[in-house]
C-alpha cells in the first residue's frame, strides 16, 4: 500500500533536484566500492513496520552498488516480549542482560529463529540474497563466559549467567558469503569449547566483527540521534578522552555503555569510521553512507 504523504513529498522534488541527489551519492559509491560495512541493526528500526522496510531497502541498495554490508542484529524488545509471556522479568546489569538457562533458551529461539528469519526474509523480498547465521554456524563466533566487574568494587566480579565474551571470530564463512553476493545476517549467539551457547551483546559482536573483517565502516543504529550531552545536544567527532569524561560524569550509562565501548575498540583496531546513528529516521543508513549530510555521532580513534 502506498503512503500518500511520501508520494506527495516525492512529487514536490523537481527532476533536477532528484538528479542532484543521485549525483551526490556517486563519490561515496566509488569510495566504498567493494568495502565491508558492518551494521548493527536494533532499536525502533527493528520494530516499526515502515522503518523495517526502509532498512531492508537500504541494505539491498548498498549491496547492489558494490558494497559488502554485513548485518548484526539485536532483539531485546522481542526477547522481553517472549519472557513476559512466560511470566519472567528481564534483568540488566550495566547494560548487559542477565541470562540464566531458561532465558538462554528464549534468546536462542527468538534471535536465532524468529528475528533472524524475519530480517532475512525482508531483505530477500526487496531483492537481496540474505543468509541467516548464528555464531554456532561453522563455529564462527567462539566465546567464553563473561564475568562482569562490579562498578562499585573493582575487586568484585558479578556472574550474569550464560553471557559470553568473544574469544575469537573465524571470518571465513562471512568472506565466503560476501564473495557470492550474499548478505550475511548474524544473530549474536556464540559457542563455547564444550558446545555451550552464550548470549553476546549485539553491539559487541558488531564491533569485533568489523575489526576482524577490516571493515571500512561500523554503523550502530540506536533510538537516539546519537551520543547526546546532558542538555540533549548531539555530540560528534568524539575522542576516547571525551568519552571517558562522559562516562565518568554519568552522561553515558546503561545500554549506551557496551555500544560506546564497542565503537571505541573498533576505531582503535583499524575500522576507519564508526558511527552511532538514529535508526528512527527513514533511510538513515543511506543518509550516513551515501550523502554529505551524515547523521549521528562519529567516534574517532584518538
Amino acid at each position: 500500500m502506498q503512503n500518500p504523504i511520501q508520494d506527495s513529498a516525492q512529487n514536490t522534488i523537481a527532476p533536477a533536484q532528484k538528479a542532484k541527489i543521485l549525483a551526490e551519492a556517486l563519490p561515496y559509491i566509488k569510495r566504498f566500492f567493494d568495502k565491508t560495512i558492518v551494521i548493527k541493526y536494533g532499536g525502533n528500526a527493528m520494530t516499526d513496520a515502515h522503518l523495517k522496510e526502509c532498512f531492508a531497502q537500504d541494505v539491498v541498495l548498498l549491496k547492489l552498488v558494490g558494497m559488502n554490508p554485513v548485518v548484526v542484529h539485536g532483539g531485546g524488545p522481542q526477547i522481553n516480549e517472549m519472557l513476559d509471556k512466560l511470566g519472567k522479568k528481564g534483568e540488566f546489569i550495566q547494560g548487559m542482560r542477565v541470562t540464566d538457562e531458561e532465558t538462554m533458551d528464549v534468546v536462542e529461539m527468538v534471535l536465532g529463529g524468529q528475528v533472524n528469519k524475519e530480517i532475512v526474509n525482508l531483505i530477500n523480498r526487496h531483492g537481496g540474497k540474505a543468509v541467516g547465521l548464528t555464531g554456532q554456524d561453522g563455529n564462527f563466533i567462539h566465546a567464553h563466559k563473561l564475568m562482569m566487574a562490579d562498578k562499585d568494587d573493582a575487586n568484585k566480579m558479578i556472574d550474569i549467567g550464560q553471557v559470553g565474551e568473544i574469544s575469537a571470530i573465524d571470518p571465513s564463512i562471512i568472506n565466503f558469503l560476501d564473495s557470492g553476493d550474499f548478505i550475511p545476517v548474524v544473530a549474536p549467539i556464540g559457542v563455547g569449547e564444550n558446545g555451550d551457547t552464550f548470549n553476546i551483546n549485539a553491539d559487541v559482536v558488531a564491533g569485533k566483527l568489523a575489526e576482524i573483517l577490516g571493515a571500512e565502516k561500523l554503523i550502530l543504529l540506536t533510538n537516539t540521534p546519537g551520543v547526546l550531552d546532558k542538555s540533549g545536544t548531539l555530540l560528534t567527532g568524539l575522542t576516547p578522552k571525551q568519552i571517558d569524561d562522559l562516562v565518568a560524569d554519568g552522561t553515558l550509562s546503561g545500554g549506551m555503555l557496551p555500544k560506546i565501548s564497542s565503537a571505541l575498540d573498533a576505531a582503535r583496531s583499524g575500522v576507519k569510521a564508526v558511527h552511532i546513528i538514529d535508526g528512527r529516521v527513514e533511510h538513515a543508513l543511506l543518509l550516513e553512507v551515501l550523502t554529505d549530510e551524515g547523521v549521528g555521532t562519529l567516534i574517532k580513534a584518538k
